[in-house]
């Protein structure tokens, strides 16, 4: 058993994982278990840890469960060689770091009682940053390890031992370094992007020798950025755009990937109009950031609002009666449409949602979220990504 801490957005990462591994719960708001053999953070955008469970305490406070994780780890190290370097992460409970820190130091106080080493990553708040994680590479060796203590909406506690973190410095790298950006049509942040494959082929996962990785199509691709997440996922792909300019930014931040990474995917790319254009087969699965429409730093007017939506619900429409021709039965697709935010939180929407049946898809039911709990966005931010995650019937 695992459990996964979900990032700003939890559902996003709640979605993401129910796709992924099938068998998942809330344990707490931002807290997932999941019941799988193995788990990998760096595959999953919206999870930023993950830890193995280890034990089980049931309804607890701090106090008591501090007590018990000291008692635990004090035997089960007592006789490991070298020095240990632990991070004691927090969740759920109504303290501060020190509460955390005393811990750590009554922990590392019996340890050294019995000539054993422990150094303590400092606290700021009750639990880590995942970059404090990252940097210290917590759970990615036995002798540096991160103790998450998480407390459910059930009062529940769980004791787990990190697997690792998110690596911010490679997702940063990937979105500040190459070498091709144009913040005009958008900036698809790399988790996202993560997101969206992880959505649209689950299926992945189950990928053998016998079995080839499946092609991936992204029909709006832009700079490239979620063919550059999926060809890391294990998958073929296949980008097109409307924009020469965007084809040749795509194939410089592949080539750039290459360079920079190994991966056993093909990529293709051509320039083609999503609404018009005849794809190559095979094409497995779909995943694309559609037309956003232009930019908005404040609420639009009433009838600006109507004129944009008009013209992207125009283009969606179109796409999606196109490429449904040329889909077989089952095929599944993440698009990621607009949506504008009022400014509190109200949101219009696309009127094609309203007659997805109509074009040929249905949208794939979640047990744990629902579809309006799929959209990403910052605060202050007007044009949100809408995740839309449908099969071709």
């Amino acid at each position: 058993m695992y459990i996964a801490l979900l990032g700003r957005q939890p559902a996003l990462g709640m979605a993401e994982l129910e796709r992924v591994y099938g068998t998942v719960r809330w344990f707490s708001h931002d807290t997932a278990l999941i019941d799988t053999a193995s788990f990998d953070v760096q595959r999953l955008g919206g999870t930023i840890k993950g830890g193995v469970v280890i034990r089980e305490l049931g309804s607890t406070d701090w106090r008591k469960a501090s007590m018990q994780l000291v008692k635990l780890y004090t035997d089960k190290w007592s006789d490991t060689s070298g020095k240990i370097t632990v991070g004691i992460s927090a969740h759920g409970f109504t303290i501060g770091a020190r509460d955390v820190q005393r811990t750590a130091h009554i922990l590392k106080s019996k340890l050294k009682n019995r000539g054993i080493n422990m150094r303590s990553v400092p606290n700021e708040q009750p639990a880590l940053r995942s970059a404090s994680s990252h940097h210290n590479k917590l759970g990615l060796s036995p002798n540096k390890v991160e103790l998450l203590v998480i407390r459910g909406h059930n009062g529940n506690v769980i004791i787990a031992e990190s697997t690792g973190a998110q690596n911010i410095t490679a997702l940063a790298r990937r979105d500040q370094e190459r070498p091709a950006r144009d913040a005009f049509v958008g900036m698809l942040p790399p988790k996202l992007a993560q997101i969206m494959v992880n959505l649209a082929a689950p299926q992945q996962r189950d990928v053998t020798v016998d079995t080839p990785s499946p092609t991936l199509l992204d029909p709006f691709c832009g700079t490239g950025v979620l063919l550059q997440e999926a060809l890391l996922l294990g998958l073929h792909v296949y980008g097109t755009d409307l924009s020469e300019k965007m084809i040749r930014y795509s194939r410089d931040n592949i080539n750039w990937l290459q360079n920079k990474n190994q991966f056993q995917g093909q990529w293709q790319l051509e320039t083609a109009d999503a609404t018009d254009h005849t794809w190559h087969q095979p094409i497995n699965v779909v995943a694309t950031e559609t037309y956003l429409g232009q930019p908005f730093g404040s609420p639009p007017t009433k009838e600006k609002l109507a004129e944009v939506r008009h013209t992207c619900d125009t283009i969606i429409t179109k796409f999606l009666q196109n490429i449904g021709r040329q889909l077989t039965s089952g095929t599944p697709l993440c698009l990621a449409v607009p949506a504008w935010n009022d400014g509190h939180d109200n949101f219009t929407h696309l009127p094609l949602l309203h007659k997805l049946n109509q074009l040929g898809y249905q949208p794939v039911p979640f047990s744990h979220v629902t579809a309006k709990d799929l959209l990403y966005y910052r605060p202050g931010q007007v044009v949100a990504r809408e995740l839309l995650v449908l099969t071709k019937i």
